[in-house]
């Protein structure tokens, strides 16, 4: 995350069954075992079983998943795109 750019992307997990992640600038790509977003902290895959998206904003870059999570895994720190028709059908 670049320090200068004064945007936050935190993460609060709730008994490996609820995410609510901010700081998102786009949702790339999103099955039952894997979601995968780009935050201001770069690349995130969210894996587990029946996962589902419930919200996302736009307008805030928050997005909450619910479904039994198993892992967390940050890729790319420089891939943040920004959000393309796929976030912007969640808006």
């Amino acid at each position: 995350m670049n320090e200068n750019s004064g945007e936050r992307h935190s993460l609060i997990l709730q008994n490996c069954r609820s995410l609510s992640i901010s700081g998102v600038t786009d949702a790339d790509s999103f099955d039952e075992k894997k979601i995968r977003v780009f935050t201001e902290c770069g690349e995130l895959c969210i894996y587990g079983e029946d996962l589902h998206v419930n919200e996302m904003s736009v307008e805030s870059g928050s997005l909450t998943i619910e479904g039994s999570i198993t892992a967390l895994i940050y890729g790319d720190k420089n891939a943040t795109k920004r959000l393309r028709l796929l976030g912007k059908l969640f808006k």
